[in-house]
């Protein structure tokens, strides 16, 4: 399996979150419940802003 881990920080509520960058099913942050990556069957498309690349492969 390849693919990165990011770093994402909630638009809503500043939470920082990892989110795998090819995610499967809908990543919600853990605070305030805002849609932080949304599977596109690909890559995901990450709503937030990406921090930094937590782990690459």
């Amino acid at each position: 399996m390849a693919g990165n881990f990011f770093s994402v920080a909630c638009p809503d509520c500043e939470n920082e979150q990892i989110v795998f960058g090819k995610a499967a099913s809908e990543v919600a942050c853990e605070v305030c419940g805002h849609t932080l990556a949304r599977p596109t069957g690909g890559k995901a498309t990450i709503e937030g802003e990406v921090l930094e690349t937590v782990e690459a492969r």
